[in-house]
């Protein structure tokens, strides 16, 4: 089509690809924090040890039965050894009886 003829419409294309999964549930929230441990990770940039401490103590007047489990207990979820903590945190997660997982990362 010449310039003329084209006058006001242009060729467009559909910004997404097709879906290749499928949606998954989301998992059920738990109701209140008193009572259950919760894990913190972290990838060791930014200030997540300042972070956590701060959020540790303002989550603990808030549920004063809530238990935390330190991000140390994990390892750097952004290292060299990335895929072995990632690959190893369901059995760690469910070995320490976690119920929820804080995961702070820098950005």
């Amino acid at each position: 089509m010449s310039a003329e003829q084209n006058a006001g419409r242009f060729a467009a294309v559909w910004p997404r690809s097709p879906r290749v999964l499928k949606k998954k549930s989301l998992a059920p929230r738990i109701d209140t924090l008193d009572g259950k441990k919760i894990a913190f990770l972290w990838d060791y940039m930014f200030r997540g040890d300042e972070v956590f401490a701060l959020l540790g103590e303002g989550l603990k007047r808030r549920f004063p039965q809530v238990e935390f489990v330190s991000w140390k207990e994990f390892g750097n979820t952004h290292s060299r050894e990335e895929r072995e903590v990632l690959a190893a945190l369901p059995r760690r997660l469910q070995e320490l009886g976690i119920h929820a997982v804080i995961s702070g990362m820098a950005c």
